[in-house]
């Protein structure tokens, strides 16, 4: 019995605190390396805080990821990434030196304690969804089939939604530590 075939996962990378760029590229750097093949990357870019507002900006980005991993080991690889970079929960939205989310794990829905996938607010966020449809323009929902792009275009229908720039290109990261 060989390995699992692999599923084309999405995550989201996000980084407010420290050397952000540095963060973004050790974490690319670290999921390339063990958690399958980076087959994409989105460019970076710097957004306004949501939730909690007194906070410096983020720099946000997508990334695309070949995985034989299951979704409980992905996320768990996440959460030691984060750790290595000196994470802290300390309450919901609260800066951070990384973040790492599982945006989507092929077309599963999984819900268990602690892991939502798709997850659950992405479709809420601008920050998430410009530098995702950024990488996979055509991108659904699993189980919906309604594409990303139209939650999108809610979301700046609906009035300001917080700033998203593009500021560079997010391969270029993986150079910098």
């Amino acid at each position: 019995m060989g390995a699992p075939d692999p599923v084309v996962a999405y995550l989201g990378l996000g980084s407010n605190l420290g050397r952000r760029e540095a963060h973004l590229g050790h974490a690319l750097r670290r999921l390339g390396e063990e958690a399958g093949r980076l087959t994409g990357v989105s460019g970076v870019h710097e957004t306004d805080p949501v939730g909690f507002e007194d906070q410096p900006a983020f720099l946000n980005l997508a990334a695309r990821l070949e995985t034989s991993l299951e979704p409980e080991a992905l996320l768990a690889l996440a959460r030691s990434i984060e750790a290595e970079r000196g994470r802290a929960r300390s309450f919901r939205n609260a800066p951070r030196t990384l973040d790492v989310d599982i945006l989507l794990y092929g077309d599963r829905r999984i819900h268990r304690p602690g892991l939502t996938v798709p997850h659950p607010r992405m479709t809420e966020r601008a920050f998430v969804l410009v530098p995702l449809l950024e990488l996979a323009p055509a991108l659904v929902e699993p189980g919906t089939g309604t594409p990303y792009r139209a939650y999108l275009e809610e979301l700046e229908t609906l009035g300001p939604t917080p700033g998203v720039r593009r500021v560079g290109p997010g391969e270029e990261l993986m150079e910098v530590e």
